[in-house]
């Protein structure tokens, strides 16, 4: 029994140095700065004004970012209205909910 504990203990903590690596994905905002940096993507300030000037009074909410595009979610009324902007370009390239 006295030998079971340090192999327990062993094993939990290469357990709880390994997982953390596992679990981490790079977030969108992560993702999309260092697009910017690298000049693969337009800020995303530049891209939301763009959007919402087109919209209207439509309310924004929040992007996500997908590798090469930003998806931006925006209200009127009780619509939701989906934009995907090419993060190269700024270009629209899709929209949903009108």
């Amino acid at each position: 029994m006295t030998m079971f504990r340090p192999l327990l203990a062993a094993a939990l903590a290469a357990g709880l140095l390994t997982s953390p690596a596992l679990a981490d994905r790079p977030r969108d905002q992560d993702q999309a700065f260092r697009a910017t940096n690298e000049g693969r993507a337009i800020p995303l300030p530049v891209i939301r004004d763009r959007v919402k000037r087109e919209l209207g009074d439509a309310e924004y909410l929040g992007p996500e970012f997908r590798g090469d595009t930003y998806r931006l979610k925006f209200m009127r009324g009780n619509r939701v209205i989906w934009v995907d902007v090419d993060a190269a370009t700024g270009r629209i390239v899709g929209r949903s909910g009108r």
